[in-house]
């Protein structure tokens, strides 16, 4: 169906907003970003919000707001410590974007935060919802915000079927919410769409019956709730099998590598990494372990820690990894003190052994 005609016969913009955002004034969450308008500390939450839910992102918010209260104070962190804060989020880009950023608002701006949406746009990692959700929050900017919540609700109230993973979909959705934004509220009617979406509008199993849409909602009418909204398949989930090297020295030493070049990880810690094309057995990762150079001319013992495959999903790509000990019968110079071992920022797969294996 056609969402301009939908849009038409069932919801003016001036009772969609006003039926929304009633609704936001009885069912919206307390939540530390929304008794602020600082530009910063609302695009700390939204960066720490893509991707992430509010129940784990709100003590990172914490965190990041405490450790760093001002723009200043991130752009002047080390990369290592902001990575370390971050650490368990994952999409580690962003946090690589953030501190990023922040030194460019500081050199490049005198510290003064964009204003408009044009000019957060030019921020790394921010993009049109990010860029949509600060201009209209912190400056009153009609620019709708689109994002999983926003697609969700609007699909099913409107019934439409173009992907939303689709550039066509993209800019259809966009332009229904740009039609339907209160343009004399547009910082509540925002946070009162995403919140419609997150909390009334579930992925699953949402109670319809008590929704401010449900007499005009082509979805509840059509039977389509499940359905709505259509995705485009992803592409191919890869397998890679990973193998983690934990050497422990007699003088209580391990060795940790930091990962260089691009790469999701890219700048996070990890134990050193043989990567083979299928599972591995104990003789084939031996041989390659000899090939160590920090184990040149050494001693040492090797058993593995886990006998099932821990499996890491990310997006594009699983990671069936093992864990293998290697216990060394000499001192080693290279390496760091295993009592110094949390100070590193790792990727959580990593964190996680660390925080089971009893070095």
């Amino acid at each position: 169906i056609n969402f301009t005609f939908a849009f038409l016969v069932v919801f003016s913009p001036m009772n969609f907003s006003t039926k929304l955002i009633n609704w936001y004034t009885v069912n919206k969450r307390d939540l530390p970003w929304r008794s602020t308008n600082n530009p910063y500390y609302i695009w700390l939450s939204e960066i720490i919000l893509q991707q992430t839910q509010v129940v784990q992102g709100t003590p990172y918010y914490h965190a990041f707001t405490s450790q760093f209260p001002t723009v200043y104070d991130l752009a002047k962190a080390n990369e290592e410590d902001v990575l370390k804060l971050w650490q368990g989020l994952g999409y580690y880009s962003r946090a690589r974007n953030l501190h990023w950023s922040a030194k460019y608002i500081v050199k490049e701006l005198d510290g003064v935060f964009p204003d408009t949406y044009k000019d957060i746009l030019k921020l790394k990692g921010v993009g049109d919802y990010t860029a949509s959700a600060i201009a209209s929050i912190c400056f009153n900017e009609v620019t709708a915000v689109v994002d999983g919540n926003v697609y969700r609700a609007l699909s099913r109230i409107f019934g439409i079927e173009t992907p939303i993973n689709s550039t066509s979909g993209q800019k259809e959705f966009k332009a229904l919410a740009q039609q339907l934004i209160d343009k004399q509220q547009p910082a509540i009617f925002n946070q009162a769409i995403m919140e419609f979406g997150a909390r009334q509008c579930k992925p699953k199993n949402p109670d319809c019956s008590v929704c401010p849409f449900k007499t005009g909602c082509l979805a509840l009418k059509e039977n389509k709730i499940d359905v709505l909204p259509v995705k485009l398949k992803k592409t191919k989930v890869t397998k890679k099998y990973f193998n983690f090297i934990v050497i422990i020295s007699k003088n209580e030493k391990t060795i940790l590598e930091q990962r260089v070049g691009s790469g999701i990880w890219q700048n996070l810690y990890q134990f050193p990494l043989i990567e083979t094309e299928k599972p591995s057995t104990y003789n084939n990762i031996k041989s390659k372990i000899e090939n160590l150079d920090v184990l040149e001319d050494m001693n040492f013992d090797v058993h593995l820690y886990n006998d099932t495959d821990i499996i890491h999903k990310l997006s594009h790509q699983h990671l069936y990894t093992k864990f293998w000990i290697v216990s060394v019968d000499e001192s080693i110079e290279k390496g760091i003190e295993i009592s110094n071992i949390k100070d590193f920022p790792v990727p959580i797969l990593i964190g996680n052994f660390i925080d089971k294996f009893n070095f």
